[in-house]
């Protein structure tokens, strides 16, 4: 809240002197101005989607515009720096393949770097339907800032474009980021260590492991790890 304070204190300024100027029969005239300059202001700014899928683009664009002030979308990066350059974003959510048949995650590590090093401030959300702890962990090494895999969940994915976008600027350690992600893919197989160790690529052990060694709260819902004796 005290960003959006400090946006709005000109405006606020405004709104007292111009009152007293003006007289009571323009208040509500200034009020509500003033209401609606805060409520875009509330609105977390631009956010920039590129995917090759314009479903996906459109599911997005309608998850996002009630929260972000501005949902811009590309179904190719191409175009990506030159957009950046002119619309600003606050974030990027950035998908990891964009050409029919591959699921490398390569050209979404590629365009990262291209995009972190002609604009390190901007953070970066990587998306894919693939729940891989490796790729995760580079990718985060690389500069992004969280990594959401599809299908999501709406309010997740709020949740990470604006925790991205508080964050900007903050130096989050490696370990607690890989363990964000753990707990995201166990979160979406309701505790379950041999489906999540699956998906994760990695073996049920090493998995419990990184669980236990983890700093974070304990998982939502039950909190209960399902499997591990199995």
């Amino acid at each position: 809240m005290s960003k959006h304070y400090t946006h709005l204190c000109p405006i606020l300024r405004h709104f007292r002197v111009n009152t007293r100027k003006s007289g009571s029969k323009f208040f509500i005239l200034h009020f509500s101005l003033f209401i609606y300059l805060y409520l875009c202001n509330m609105k977390h700014g631009t956010i920039l989607v590129i995917d090759d899928n314009a479903a996906i683009l459109t599911a997005v664009k309608i998850c996002l515009s009630s929260t972000f002030g501005k949902v811009l979308t590309l179904t190719s990066p191409d175009k990506a720096l030159v957009t950046i350059a002119q619309e600003n974003p606050a974030a990027i959510l950035l998908d990891m393949n964009f050409s029919l048949g591959v699921n490398s995650g390569q050209e979404g590590m590629m365009w990262l770097s291209v995009i972190h090093r002609k604009h390190p401030d901007i953070p970066i959300v990587l998306m894919t339907a693939y729940a891989d702890i490796k790729l995760a962990v580079r990718a985060l090494k690389n500069g992004a800032a969280d990594f959401v895999t599809k299908p999501w969940d709406n309010d997740e994915l709020i949740r990470v474009l604006k925790d991205a976008i508080d964050k900007a600027g903050e130096i989050v350690p490696l370990d607690q980021l890989e363990s964000e992600h753990v707990r995201k893919v166990l979160n979406k197989c309701d505790g379950n260590m041999k489906r999540a160790a699956d998906l994760l690529g990695i073996s049920r052990q090493t998995l419990y492991n990184k669980v236990k060694a983890s700093p974070l709260p304990p998982l939502r819902g039950e909190g209960k790890l399902r499997g591990e004796g199995e």
